[in-house]
C-alpha cells in the first residue's frame, strides 16, 4: 500500500507519519524537496534516516508499482505534479489532514516558532491556501479519506489511527459485500420516495440479477412530485416510520428488485443486499421468493421483527459494517 498525505500547515502530518511508521512499519518515499520540509520538525531519526528519494514522480511511481506490497508513505503529495497518475493505481490511498485553526496554531507554534502570533499564522496559512501553486483544495476533493486531527498529544493520535486501520485491504479493493452494497447505495440515488432513499441489489454467484429502489409505480407521478399522498403529508403518520403503509403508493426497493428478477431468475443461493434493513412486509416477500441470505447496512424501525421472520424461514440475515470512509474526526481519548 502507498499512502499519500496532503496536510494543511499545523495539521500534524509529521505525527501522523510517526504513528503510521510505528503501527505498520511504513517507509518514507518521495522527492528531495519533501524531506527538506520534514527536517524542520522533530521526526525520529530512524524514520528519516533511510527514506527512498527519487529525482521525479515518474521514477517514484515505477518503483512503487514494482513494490506495491510494501507499506510506503509520501509525506507531502503537493510536491507531486502528476498526482492523477498515482490516484489511478489500485495500491494508492490519498489521505488529507486538517485541524481547527487554534489547534493548528498551537501545534505550529510549539514545533517551529514560539513567538509567532495568531494573526501571522493566519496570514501564512491563507497565503499557502491561495497560492497559485497550492493544490490543497484539489487534494481535499479527491482524497478517499479526510482526517480532522483534533488530537493534542501523540498517544491519542496513535490510538485513533490504530483503530482506524488504514491498511485494511477493503480501502483499496472492496470485498464482495462492500462491492454490492455500493451498488445498493447507487441504486438508492434513483429513489423518488419522499420518506427515505433505499436501494437494493439481488445477486447470484457474485453476479447482479436485479436492482431496485423505492418510489411510485411505473406510469405514476413520482413521489417527490406529489405522486404519493401519504409520503407528502407527514402528519398522516405522525413522523413515525412503518405507520399507515396500507395508504402508501410507493413500492419498496426490495419489492422492485424482486419483481424485476422474478422467481425463475433467482434460483438457488441468491443474496439480497439492501442499504436499509427490509421492513416486515418486504421480509415476507423475500422469504417467499427463495432468497437465501439478506445483508443490510442501515437499521430500520422494525429490524427485530424482520430478523424473526428470516430466522424462522432459515434465511441468513446480517448487518454489513464497512470500513470508515469520507471524513473522520480524530479526538483525544
Amino acid at each position: 500500500m502507498l499512502i499519500g498525505l496532503a496536510g494543511t500547515l499545523g495539521s500534524g502530518v509529521e505525527d501522523v507519519i510517526k504513528a503510521l511508521c510505528k503501527i505498520e512499519n511504513f517507509k518514507l518515499i518521495g522527492l528531495e524537496s519533501q524531506f527538506e520540509e520534514l527536517n524542520k520538525f522533530e521526526i525520529q531519526e530512524e524514520i528519516l534516516s533511510t527514506p527512498r528519494i527519487f529525482k521525479d514522480d515518474i521514477s517514484m511511481l515505477n518503483y512503487v508499482t514494482t513494490n506495491w506490497r510494501d507499506h510506503m508513505i509520501i509525506p507531502n503529495v503537493s510536491e507531486i505534479d502528476n498526482i492523477e497518475l498515482f490516484v489511478k493505481r489500485p495500491f494508492f490511498l490519498l489521505v488529507s489532514i486538517d485541524s481547527p485553526l487554534l489547534i493548528k496554531f498551537n501545534r505550529y507554534k510549539k514545533s517551529t516558532d514560539s513567538n509567532i502570533t495568531l494573526e501571522k499564522f493566519c496570514s501564512i496559512t491563507d497565503l499557502n491556501l491561495l497560492s497559485s501553486n497550492s493544490n490543497h483544495c484539489k487534494f481535499q476533493d479527491i482524497a478517499q479519506l479526510k482526517l480532522i486531527n483534533n488530537t493534542t498529544n501523540f498517544k491519542s493520535l496513535f490510538n485513533s489511527l490504530q483503530k482506524l486501520n488504514l491498511t485494511n485491504p477493503e480501502r483499496l479493493r472492496p470485498e464482495w459485500d462492500s462491492y454490492f452494497m455500493h451498488f445498493a447505495d447507487l441504486a438508492a440515488m434513483r429513489a423518488n420516495c419522499m420518506k427515505r432513499r433505499v436501494g437494493c441489489v439481488i445477486v447470484r454467484n457474485n453476479r447482479v440479477v436485479a436492482t431496485g429502489y423505492n418510489g411510485t409505480p411505473r406510469g405514476f407521478t413520482n413521489c417527490n412530485e406529489g405522486g404519493c399522498y401519504r409520503c407528502n403529508h407527514p402528519l398522516i403518520e405522525s413522523n413515525s416510520s412503518g405507520v399507515a403503509l396500507s395508504t402508501c403508493l410507493c413500492l419498496h426497493a426490495e419489492e422492485n428488485a424482486l419483481l424485476e428478477a422474478g422467481y425463475a431468475r433467482l434460483g438457488d443461493n441468491s443474496i439480497l443486499f439492501c442499504n436499509t434493513c427490509p421492513c416486515l412486509t418486504c421480509s415476507i416477500k423475500i422469504v417467499q421468493m427463495g432468497i437465501t441470505e439478506v445483508i443490510y447496512s442501515q437499521s430500520y424501525s422494525m429490524d427485530s421483527f424482520s430478523e424473526k421472520v428470516f430466522k424462522e424461514a432459515g434465511v441468513k440475515f446480517r448487518q454489513f459494517i464497512p470500513p470508515t470512509y469520507g471524513t473522520v474526526v480524530l479526538d483525544d481519548n
